[in-house]
């Protein structure tokens, strides 16, 4: 692993620091919370919070990605995993979009965790980059999450 400051030492970059206290920080705050519902909503409110934090291209993808998964597969249920949005099945994610910002790379990632059934052969994709989100992957992206939870 590559580290973004100066130390010679190996380890996690600070932005993976970052992110691991956010996870910290995502599960205390479930924790705290009453009732299913109530949780289901703050998640979601949670995820287009973080959604709107992005900036620019990165927020405009999330955006529509966020509204892709919930109407290509309204039984994924939103939340924040490692400080970026996600998708659960049963509190487990399934799919989650990482922006180019968070981790200072070229391009924004939509990724599917091994629970994701996008089985093909003996090889496949479990994470594609994002440089744009155009009515073509729109479309790719609806029929990956409907193939991800069948």
């Amino acid at each position: 692993m590559s580290s973004t400051d100066d130390s010679a030492g190996e380890g996690f970059t600070a932005e993976e620091r970052a992110a691991m206290k956010e996870h910290a920080r995502e599960l205390k705050t479930a924790a705290r919370r009453k009732s299913r519902a109530d949780k289901a909503a703050a998640e979601e409110q949670d995820v287009l919070a973080k959604i709107a934090e992005m900036d620019g291209a990165d927020r405009v993808m999330a955006e529509r990605v966020h509204a892709v998964v919930k109407a290509s597969a309204p039984v994924l249920a939103p939340k924040l995993w490692y400080g970026m949005p996600a998708y659960a099945l049963d509190g487990k994610v399934v799919c989650f979009f990482q922006s180019a910002g968070k981790f200072k790379a070229r391009y924004a990632t939509l990724g599917f965790s091994d629970l994701a059934k996008l089985d093909e052969g003996a090889m496949w994709a479990s994470s594609f980059a994002l440089t744009e989100v155009t009515d073509e992957v729109e479309a790719r992206i609806a029929a990956l999450v409907a193939q991800a939870v069948r």
